[in-house]
């Protein structure tokens, strides 16, 4: 079930300032960029880069996930193992709002989501 429309213009509002500060300068970006991504009920952090042996391809390398749970209403909160797999974030596994993942993602005091 995907996200109702009210609750994902504040997702959107919130992911689009969280990637507005973390950007970096314009002239870096055709190399580095940040963004995100909603698929049904979770939002992605990746960011963007070109391929390093095809620079026309552009490739987007996830760091970082929550997924809503309306049961709860909460969000859990993942990071992208080296395997390739999400696991859940130790610290704090999950959070009341999309605002509080953002900060998770912004300290990432345990350098699991960017390294």
């Amino acid at each position: 079930m995907a996200l109702d429309g009210i609750f994902s213009l504040d997702i959107i509002e919130e992911m689009e300032n969280y990637v507005e500060r973390n950007r970096p300068e314009p002239e870096i970006r055709p190399k580095l960029d940040l963004g995100y991504r909603i698929e049904n009920q979770s939002v992605f952090i990746h960011s963007i880069r070109p391929q390093w042996d095809k620079p026309e391809v552009i490739q987007f390398y996830d760091a970082a996930k929550c997924t809503y749970v309306q049961k709860s209403n909460e969000w859990k909160v993942f990071w992208l193992r080296a395997s390739g797999k999400w696991e859940s974030y130790p610290p704090t596994p999950k959070v009341k709002t999309i605002g509080e993942f953002v900060r998770l993602v912004e300290e990432d005091r345990h350098f699991c989501f960017f390294g």
